[in-house]
């Protein structure tokens, strides 16, 4: 902060990093689904990182929505609460909903400032500083690249 208590920019990131890691540490929809309707895994080749997606899905309505979500997977902090965030946002959205949240997601770690005000992301946006670290955004992006399958898009 600075002496007026306006947020600095490192005040910032570590407000970001701490909810980063809280969510690597207690992570939300981690597990398995007992009966899932789709399951996707996806591995990082660089890293190793391995993360598996799997989705209930209700089509009762004009468009599929996922019902519930979970996911399983060792990795890094960033793909741990990048999936923990992702099963918190997705879950009872449309398929259409989903892959615009995908989109605005990667144009947030790929650095555009509209994207690091937008709401919809709500905890991911903690994400915004890794557009300066573009190594980590295959990272961030895993479990979203098994969202996508699991669900088809």
């Amino acid at each position: 902060m600075t002496a007026g208590g306006a947020a600095t920019p490192a005040s910032i990131d570590a407000v970001y990093q701490d909810q980063i890691l809280d969510h690597y540490r207690h992570p939300h929809g981690k597990g398995a689904l007992p009966h899932p309707d789709a399951t996707a895994t996806v591995r990082n080749p660089f890293c190793g990182e391995e993360v598996t997606v799997s989705v209930m899905v209700d089509r009762s309505g004009a468009e599929t929505r996922v019902r519930d979500i979970q996911f399983v997977g060792d990795g890094c902090s960033l793909s741990q609460a990048s999936a923990s965030m992702m099963t918190d946002l997705v879950r009872g959205r449309t398929v259409a909903e989903i892959a615009a949240l995908a989109d605005r997601f990667t144009a947030l770690l790929r650095g555009d400032p509209d994207a690091a005000r937008d709401d919809r992301l709500g905890p991911l946006r903690a994400f915004a500083a890794m557009s300066r670290v573009p190594a980590r955004i295959p990272c961030a992006l895993l479990a979203w690249e098994g969202l996508g399958k699991a669900i088809g898009g």
